[in-house]
Formats: C-alpha cells, sequence, structure tokens
C-alpha cells in the first residue's frame, strides 16, 4: 500500500488530469451523439472554471457547492446560445461555436472581475482524485442510461437522418438543445474540477487550442459509444509523457528549440484516425463482433446451390 501511494503521489497530477480530459470528452460525445460538430466545450469548461473559482474566492462557499454551481453556470449559457445556433449544421455550426468560443475569451480578458490577461491565481487546491473518479462515475452512469433509453434512440435517430427522424414524431430542436446543455453541464463541471487543481485559470487555458484538443480526445476513443471517451482521452494525455525520451533525444542532439513530443504526438493522431476511422473504441466493437472460427461457415452436409452469379444457396434439409 505504502508504494501504491508513494507512485500516486509521483504521478497524482498526471492522473487527476486525465480524468478531467476524460470529461471533456464525454461532454463532447453526447453532442457528437446528436450529429452537432460544436466547439464550444471549451468555452463551457471556462465558465465553469471561472464560476466556481470566482465564488470558492470570493464567496466562501464550499467546494461541493461551487462544482454544480459551474456546471449549471454553463448549462445556462447553453441554453440561449442553443437556440439560434442549434439551426446550423456541419462546418457553420463548428465555426460559429468557434466564435463563441472566442467572445468568451475576450470577455474574460477585458472583465476586471477574472483577472484579466493574467486569470485567477491562487484558487484553493481543493480536487482530489476521488471526487474526479466520482463524477466520471456519476457521468459514465447517466450516459449509459441515456443510450438505453428513448432519448438516446432518439439522438441516434437524428444522428442518422434528421428528416426521417422528424418524420417520426420526434422533436430535433430540443433533442439538439437538450444533448448541447447536457454537454456544456459536463464540461462547466471539468472546468470547476480543473479550477481547483490547477490552482491558476487563465483565457488562454480556454481558447481554440483547448476547443481541438477536447475534438481529438472524443475523435480518436470513438463516438460510437460513451466510453470511447476513456482510452481517447487517457492514451493523449499520456502520450506525451510517455514521449520524454523524444525530448531527450531532441536536446542530446540539438535539434532545434521546436517541441519534438508535440510532432510526434500529432503524428501518432494522425495515424490513427486515417486507419482507425471509427476510433478505438469502434475498432474493438468491429473486433469484438466479427466472425469466429467456423460459425459462419455453412455445414458441409447441407445442399447447396451455386448461382450464375457465384452466390451460395442454402437449402435446409427436410
Amino acid at each position: 500500500m505504502a508504494a501504491l501511494m508513494d507512485w500516486y503521489g509521483a504521478h497524482s497530477t498526471l492522473i487527476n488530469l486525465t480524468g478531467i480530459n476524460i470529461l471533456l470528452a464525454l461532454s463532447l460525445y453526447v453532442t457528437l451523439s446528436c450529429a452537432m460538430l460544436s466547439l464550444a466545450n471549451a468555452a463551457f469548461m471556462g465558465i465553469g472554471a471561472y464560476t466556481a473559482a470566482l465564488l470558492t474566492i470570493d464567496a466562501n462557499w464550499p467546494f461541493w457547492a461551487v462544482l454544480p454551481a459551474g456546471a449549471l453556470a454553463a448549462a445556462a449559457v447553453a441554453v440561449p446560445l442553443g437556440l439560434p445556433i442549434l439551426r446550423l449544421r456541419g462546418v457553420f455550426l463548428a465555426i460559429a461555436t468557434i466564435g463563441f468560443g472566442e467572445v468568451i475569451r475576450i470577455v474574460a480578458l477585458s472583465v476586471p472581475l477574472t483577472g484579466g490577461a493574467l486569470g485567477i491565481p491562487s484558487i484553493p487546491a481543493k480536487t482530489t482524485w476521488w471526487q474526479i473518479a466520482l463524477a466520471l462515475l456519476a457521468i459514465s452512469y447517466l450516459l449509459w442510461h441515456v443510450e438505453r433509453s428513448r432519448l438516446g434512440h432518439a439522438f441516434a435517430a437524428i444522428r442518422q437522418d434528421e428528416l426521417v427522424a422528424a418524420s417520426l414524431g420526434i422533436n430535433v430542436t430540443a433533442h439538439k438543445l437538450i444533448a448541447f446543455v447536457l454537454g456544456a453541464f459536463i464540461a462547466g463541471l471539468a472546468g470547476g474540477l480543473s479550477a481547483h487543481l490547477t490552482h491558476l485559470i487563465s483565457p488562454s487555458d480556454f481558447g481554440f487550442s483547448r476547443a481541438v484538443d477536447i475534438l481529438v480526445y472524443a475523435v480518436v476513443g470513438g463516438t460510437g459509444a460513451f466510453w470511447g471517451a476513456f482510452p481517447g482521452a487517457a492514451l493523449l494525455t499520456l502520450l506525451p509523457e510517455w514521449l520524454r525520451v523524444v525530448a531527450s533525444f531532441q536536446a542530446a542532439h540539438h535539434l532545434g528549440a521546436f517541441d519534438l513530443r508535440q510532432i510526434v504526438t500529432g503524428a501518432i493522431t494522425l495515424l490513427v484516425i486515417i486507419f482507425f476511422p471509427s476510433g478505438i473504441s469502434g475498432t474493438l466493437l468491429l473486433w469484438w463482433r466479427r466472425p469466429r472460427g467456423d460459425a459462419e461457415r455453412p455445414d458441409d452436409d447441407v445442399p447447396t446451390t451455386t448461382t450464375p452469379a457465384g452466390a451460395t444457396i442454402l437449402h435446409p434439409v427436410p
């Protein structure tokens, strides 16, 4: 037990950041499950982080209260935002949500309450591993339940074809708004946990690069199932640490000031997207469901007929 605690003490920050990144990937999975390419989740994370941090520092709220407050603040902003922009689709929705993220970043830079470009320092360190684990368990259970509910079936129908879903009596706009707000809530929760883990937040933490990171977590992990967020975010969070040997090689051979680790990480990510387009979870599901052994082969004792086109027809034995 002592050895395990020592190992956690040495890697606690990385472990906790991995859990927060998984939450962010889950937040984007919700919107992608409803065919919405939204890049606003970094901004919602910032809203949750700033709300939770300010309530802790200025209002002395307890930690158990600031986390849901930050998540609800992000969800409250998502409601009026989602009503007009969810009429957009595809790249137009992505551009609109990028614009929203830039608005939030500029507001955080300009308003004295948020500390401007310097951000908010000295945030009390209250986030622990078990709180992140509890949040992951609760959100995973919620999404697991949603996948098997009428709401989840409606999301799947909208993802396949909005017009067909509408013809079946599904209120497409309402369901998209639910997915958008739920994703914002999860991102805001991740923001509150992150603010009380890193001790410092600034507008640059929630910009376009963070939005792209969240998207890559979800795509690499696979958007066919909620649990794809776990391997996707974990791989891309831990990979730069595993590639420290690359940084050592770069320094030893004087290969320049650029970040070679980021280049290698990007190349690996690109290879995963090209060769495993359904992500890690989709690839695992395809492997699990593939025909095994001779289960799919016709029995030699069953009479067959070969058509001119080369197809084999099985004739049941009377």
